[in-house]
């Protein structure tokens, strides 16, 4: 026992809600309904009445229930929500009758020893009622129970019991049959399977009888079995192997025409809405859909079905009771369609990503990408040749597309930039659930490891066309015909699942499956894509090794000064330290968030430091005269040394200009070979002029400035 809620009256009937998972909700012979809090153990009273409370039932909803009482009162009582507090009303009074049979499914139903079943909306209108008074076989009704669709009911009665059923045209309440069972005598009880195919009943005398109830059955093609529940619900069965899906119209549209696809797909209709399932994951759709019968079903992808009809494209996720995106096109070929969906991966050491997107024609000769997650366009390809084959990669992030001059052409949606493959190509396909590309140019077999560097590629020979592309048991070999016989070109597995590995951010097995492989031009590539995705994910140990292994020596010391700083500052906080922030913002030549970090510590130096490290000394003297620093002319004299002895003397006059020292800006710049500037100068700050700029100039073929500067000097002649 883990709850008790002890009352000083008899407890009558109880329920629990099912959205209300910690509370129970029962009643008591004083006529009060309380609720049992599971978490405190307390209970506390919703409302009371003058009458002993004889029947309780939850609502479809899970947040409501109704209590019938012994004078014949029904009520409703709505729990608190978000819009809204708890809300107490009166459904009726039924005169001279205790409504012991009380249910609510998608409409209420009240009867009891005056022999009229009766029925009325949620909201609490009176529908009708059917009068089994003059049936003399008829006594009191002693309990009910909804179906879990909520369409039909079942209530019990003396040696038999009636199933009503709801009529959503006529918007009426019908009774369905009665079933006439010798010595049942009264009936006790009554409870639902969870798919509604199988009733149980329990009378007064212990007996247990179970029914099967089902509108109609109908055979699909000698494999499959519907049985129909309710009009809108019908369980699915394989006969082959036993399993059995339930198809519900969430909204309670009776389900007219069932179809199965590639012995996988359903297709079911309504009125209003189509149904959409997929028998192996289970999962179901239903969506708005005004059927007209010429409408066209696609099921080359396992996430979503394509529905065609007058030339739009719709796409539904199985399991989403959304559309998830419409776009208009008159190519449905599956060659001319690419629809990616994938789910974050269990596990996985890097962050979550989902992928919906999808590639198709515009046109003959344009290609549209859209993300379907935020109903954007990201990318659109304008070609001179009609398209005539295109697939996106899993990841959604390049678009492999071919046109009719058999060239071959990789698109990447990130920088927008299309690279040429092969100019002949007569077969192409991704590796399954790889980045790898295996395509055949005349009689050569060309696979691309590293799509990230489309000039490294490998190259077989072969001599005949290639059939397909298998993976199993750890081994991925293309298929090809040679004419009298197949022959298989096993791939290198390791260098397929070195892909894997980086979706997953699985960087230590990665270096593990490089290392044992020899530095070729696919391998070096592979390298650097690793560096790359491993520095930006802060994976700084394996960055370095990958530098180090590609022989750029430069960012292999970087990096491990930097794991040194990570060790030595572990305590501190070890990658999120500001100094191992500041360092990587610096090697991503992000040198303003760099400078923002240092100054948040207050460490001025650094950043100055770090501009001169750079030779970026006019940021370094920025910064000194932005925080006031004492070292300001310290820095200029040598920033001026250092332009100096670099030689570049144009710069360092440029300097000395702003600094106000013109005379010494003439020298520099005369000595840069610039008479022009040097002149500038004179007539700017109205310095001397000497007759050695005057000879510069006219040296140097300029011969308008040494006329000015002769005339400035007085020397017309």
């Amino acid at each position: 026992i883990c709850n008790k809620f002890a009352q000083n009256s008899s407890v009558t009937t109880l329920v629990w809600p099912k959205k209300h998972p910690n509370e129970i909700v029962f009643g008591l012979a004083e006529g009060k309904v309380k609720v049992g809090q599971l978490k405190s153990n307390k209970a506390a009273t919703l409302y009371s009445t003058e009458s002993l409370v004889v029947a309780l039932a939850p609502g479809p909803d899970g947040n409501s229930i109704l209590s019938g009482h012994l004078d014949g009162s029904i009520h409703k009582f709505t729990f608190e929500t978000e819009t809204s507090g708890p809300v107490k009303t009166a459904i009726t009074t039924l005169d001279g009758c205790s409504p012991q049979a009380l249910g609510w499914g998608a409409g209420i139903v009240a009867a009891g020893n005056d022999r009229i079943v009766r029925f009325w909306d949620g909201e609490g209108h009176f529908l009708n009622e059917y009068d089994y008074t003059s049936d003399a076989s008829v006594r009191e009704f002693t309990c009910a129970s909804f179906n879990p669709s909520g369409e039909s009911v079942v209530l019990g009665n003396f040696n038999c019991f009636f199933v009503f059923a709801w009529h959503p045209r006529d918007r009426e309440w019908r009774e369905a049959c009665r079933k006439n069972v010798d010595n049942l005598y009264s009936v006790s009880a009554l409870a639902w399977k969870a798919d509604g195919s199988r009733l149980v009943l329990g009378s007064l005398c212990g007996g247990i009888d179970m029914f099967d109830a089902c509108i109609r059955r109908a055979r699909y093609r000698g494999t499959y079995e519907f049985t129909y529940v309710s009009l809108s619900q019908v369980i699915v069965k394989n006969l082959n192997d036993g399993a059995r899906i339930v198809l519900k119209s969430t909204v309670g549209f009776e389900i007219q025409k069932i179809n199965i696809f590639q012995e996988r797909f359903l297709v079911a209709h309504t009125p209003d809405s189509i149904l959409l399932g997929d028998l192996v994951s289970c999962k179901l759709s239903e969506i708005p859909w005004m059927s007209s019968g010429d409408e066209k079903f696609y099921f080359d992808n396992p996430s979503v079905c394509m529905i065609f009809k007058a030339g739009e494209l719709s796409l539904v996720e199985y399991g989403s009771n959304e559309l998830l995106h419409c776009a208009r096109t008159e190519h449905m070929s599956p060659h001319m369609i690419s629809v990616r969906i994938t789910d974050p991966v269990a596990g996985a050491a890097g962050p979550d990503r989902h992928v919906k997107c999808m590639a198709y024609l515009l046109d003959l000769q344009t290609v549209r990408i859209s993300d379907m997650l935020n109903n954007t366009n990201v990318g659109t390809i304008s070609h001179d040749s009609r398209v005539d084959w295109l697939e996106l990669n899993p990841g959604a992030e390049k678009l492999l597309f071919r046109d009719k001059r058999r060239q071959l052409h990789l698109y990447d949606i990130a920088s927008q930039s299309r690279t040429t493959l092969l100019n002949y190509c007569n077969y192409v396909q991704w590796v399954p659930g790889s980045d790898v590309v295996v395509a055949q140019s005349r009689q050569k077999l060309c696979v691309w490891y590293s799509i990230e560097a489309p000039d490294r590629v490998t190259v077989h020979e072969v001599k005949g066309d290639i059939e397909e592309i298998e993976r199993s048991n750890g081994r991925t070999f293309v298929v090809v015909d040679e004419g009298i016989n197949t022959v298989e070109y096993e791939l290198d597995e390791a260098l397929i699942n070195f892909g894997s590995c980086l979706d997953r951010r699985q960087f230590a097995h990665a270096v593990d499956i490089l290392e044992e492989l020899p530095l070729t031009p696919e391998t070096e590539a592979m390298w650097r894509q690793l560096a790359d995705v491993a520095t930006e994910e802060f994976c700084l140990p394996v960055a370095e090794r990958c530098y180090a292994v590609l022989g750029d020596v430069s960012k292999a010391r970087y990096l491990h000064k930097m794991n040194r700083i990570v060790q030595d500052n572990e305590q501190a906080g070890g990658f999120q330290h500001h100094q191992v922030q500041a360092k990587m913002a610096i090697l991503q030549k992000q040198f303003g968030r760099a400078e923002a970090i240092y100054l948040e510590k207050n460490e001025i130096e650094e950043a100055m430091s770090m501009y001169q490290e750079l030779h970026k000394y006019v940021e370094s003297i920025r910064l000194a005269e932005k925080k006031n620093h004492g070292n300001v002319l310290q820095l200029k004299n040598q920033y001026l040394q250092w332009l100096l002895s670099t030689q570049q003397e144009d710069k360092a006059a440029e300097l000395q200009e702003q600094e106000g020292n013109p005379k010494k800006a003439i020298e520099l710049y005369l000595k840069a070979g610039m008479p022009a500037k040097a002149a500038q100068v004179v007539l700017q700050h109205n310095v001397p002029c000497s007759p050695r700029i005057c000879a510069a100039c006219q040296a140097a073929g300029m011969h308008d400035k040494a006329g000015e500067l002769y005339e400035r000097m007085g020397l017309v002649q």
